[in-house]
């Protein structure tokens, strides 16, 4: 069996090591020569993971028409890219078992990113939870949620993508789980803005668990069990990325609460989220105030003091 991975960046390259202990046949896809020539010249991904061996059973290649005898494909793309990479493949892509590895919500229409992948296929899925590319690249133990609404799919995704050390679970709710793995973002923005801040460990905390009831509240307005959320692709990634600098959102936080520029270059995938979902809460009629704020603070609205003080005046009510 061959296995297809879209996207060479850090993710899809960790993902793509990773998987590869499976000794399965593994072909990741790039738009990116450099990335090719890198691989096949020192079995490494200097550009996005560098330090990282590719073993020989992953072919790295930009012909799109590789993946034509893949029986799954992992598509690692950013979110605001996941419709042009699927529109601009689609005939190398339908048919397929399609798994999006990507969190957000897809700015001009509040799709997720099954809903996207429909388009090619009638058999998709998510892969989300709490995990780093360094983690994956590295064979530490990590463990994910694989979702599909098709009868038995996620259960077949599971046995044939778990390895030794990449344990995954699977669910019948992937708007849950795409709920909690797009949302968990915006939060982390929060809780590195605190930290950056000056604002301390106990501000971190309590925006941390504000902003998770905020998401186990409107998650039923979305078609997402509240449930799935106290699992790993809601609790379990929210703790992760709001508590470590290898997150990239919570390092854009960071800048923010120190008042720094932050690498234009490097995806946010948190900022992009925070503007769908406030649409998506106004159109509810929803009161979230914590992404409130931190939207505020992405899109320049408000400064980090005048953020917090919007939290912090808020009438007393009951937890």
């Amino acid at each position: 069996m061959t296995f297809g991975i879209i996207g060479s960046g850090a993710f899809g390259t960790a993902l793509s090591i990773s998987l590869s202990s499976t000794k399965k046949k593994l072909i990741l896809w790039t738009r990116n020569q450099d990335v090719v020539n890198s691989v096949q010249e020192i079995r490494e991904n200097r550009l996005r993971l560098p330090g990282y061996i590719l073993p020989q059973n992953i072919i790295v290649t930009n012909d799109i028409n590789q993946m034509g005898n893949c029986s799954i494909i992992l598509i690692a793309v950013p979110m605001q890219q996941l419709r042009s990479v699927v529109e601009l493949h689609r005939s190398s892509l339908e048919g397929k078992i399609l798994v999006a590895c990507c969190k957000g919500f897809e700015v001009s229409t509040g799709l997720g990113p099954t809903s996207i992948l429909e388009m090619a296929s009638n058999r998709t899925a998510v892969l989300t939870g709490p995990s780093f590319a360094a983690d994956l690249a590295s064979g530490f133990p990590t463990a994910l949620t694989v979702a599909s609404k098709v009868e038995g799919l996620a259960q077949y995704i599971q046995s044939e993508l778990g390895t030794e050390t990449l344990r995954l679970y699977w669910s019948d709710d992937p708007i849950g789980a795409e709920f909690g793995g797009a949302l968990k973002n915006v939060i982390a923005i929060g809780c590195g803005v605190t930290i950056g801040a000056g604002y301390g460990s106990s501000s971190r905390a309590a925006l941390m668990t504000r902003g998770y009831s905020e998401i186990i509240s409107i998650a039923p307005y979305f078609g997402a069990k509240p449930e799935t959320l106290s699992g790993l692709c809601g609790l379990g990634d929210l703790s992760l990325t709001c508590m470590s600098s290898e997150s990239r959102n919570y390092r854009y936080g960071l800048a923010l609460g120190k008042q720094q520029s932050f690498d234009k270059n490097i995806t946010v995938e948190g900022t992009s989220t925070s503007s769908a979902i406030i649409l998506k809460a106004k159109e509810f009629k929803l009161d979230t105030p914590v992404m409130a704020a931190i939207n505020n603070l992405v899109v320049g609205k408000v400064s980090v003091s005048v953020a917090i003080q919007s939290l912090l005046s808020r009438p007393p009510k009951k937890e």
